[in-house]
């Protein structure tokens, strides 16, 4: 009987770590996963290029997911409305292009007005995308796949095959991006990750405690509750893709800043990397659910393998897009699996 006691009053480990699990939320679990991929690839890559954990490349890093960070956070606010921007590669181009136009002509053109500028310009477009969205009733990913070329189409028109060069701008936008805020210990903060990061901190400030941006989620989680509930859906999804748009435009201006040389390819491909940033960080495809926390980690993770594998000498850097559309399915189907297994653990199954 005290043998039997005994076992009985051990306690059940298994037990316990299954209700850890079950009363973890999603997007926590989540967040914990990727941080163990982040260090992971980090891990990996530091075996196998010299050098690696340099201060260096933590700054080619740090600066080139800065630039997707801001269009990041705009296709996630856009996509947890159950929506896509796939227009917002071709929206930072033409802005990083007139920017470039404006400050060539206008070099001593206050800075902050020279990026209030590129947001405005890029929530103009935004606003062509929501419009059509919203109140023509067009599948955005339709609308968004047209101004896609029509951006770029008139990128090319306006351009004239003429190129944006570092000699034409003012020298405080080249020196720019050598520009340190602080550093810690060795590692140097440029001045542009700051403003990607406030752009990360603000949009999550605001999803978390402000009413009316909690509003994206509630249309992406239900828009007929939504609706009953008295929110205004178009109004919300429009407001999504102006949003969208003003911060493709402040990826457009830190685009102009690190590059300095624009043409009429400027940001191409840079939809895709949101896009991956965005689902790999755990915003869900299917609208209502997402972090800015994790669209950060997300955005540092696909900078990270993008960098490294430039310097990797056994991968061809042309597989790098092929990588990305990877990790796009990868995450979408981890994502869709997960929930599953999660309520099926919550209503007393197993794994």
């Amino acid at each position: 009987m005290r043998v039997s006691a005994h076992f009985e009053n051990r306690p059940n480990h298994g037990a316990h770590r299954m209700t850890l699990l079950t009363r973890a939320s999603p997007q926590t679990l989540r967040l914990v996963a990727l941080g163990l991929a982040l260090l992971a690839t980090i891990l990996f890559f530091a075996t196998q290029i010299e050098g690696y954990l340099s201060p260096r490349m933590f700054n080619r890093i740090s600066t080139s997911a800065a630039v997707v960070l801001p269009i990041a956070v705009g296709q996630a606010i856009v996509i947890m409305t159950r929506n896509i921007d796939l227009s917002a590669g071709s929206i930072l181009g033409v802005v990083a292009y007139m920017a470039g136009q404006l400050l060539s002509s206008n070099p001593d053109l206050h800075p902050i007005l020279a990026v209030l500028f590129c947001m405005a310009l890029g929530a103009g477009m935004g606003a062509l995308n929501g419009l059509l969205i919203a109140w023509g009733r067009v599948p955005s990913i339709i609308v968004t796949l047209g101004t896609l070329a029509l951006f770029r189409s008139f990128l090319v028109e306006w351009s004239d095959a003429k190129t944006i060069t570092t000699a034409s701008l003012p020298q405080w936008l080249v020196d720019l991006p050598s520009a340190n805020a602080f550093s810690i210990g060795d590692l140097d903060i440029r001045v542009t990750v700051v403003l990607a990061l406030v752009a990360v901190l603000v949009t999550g400030l605001a999803l978390t405690f402000y009413r009316p941006a909690r509003r994206f989620y509630a249309v992406g989680s239900n828009p007929d509750a939504a609706l009953m509930a008295g929110i205004n859906a178009n109004r919300v999804v429009f407001t999504a893709f102006v949003l969208s748009g003003a911060f493709a435009g402040l990826s457009g201006f830190l685009f102009l800043a690190k590059f300095g040389n624009i043409t009429v390819v400027a940001g191409l491909g840079y939809e895709l990397k949101a896009i991956a940033a965005v689902v790999v960080g755990g915003v869900s495809i299917m609208g209502g659910s997402g972090s800015m926390i994790g669209v950060l980690m997300g955005a540092l993770l696909v900078d990270t393998i993008d960098n490294s594998l430039t310097r990797w000498a056994v991968v061809s850097e042309f597989w790098r897009d092929a990588l990305l559309g990877g990790l796009i399915m990868a995450a979408v189907t981890v994502d869709t699996l997960a929930s599953r297994q999660l309520t099926k653990l919550r209503k007393g199954g197993t794994l």
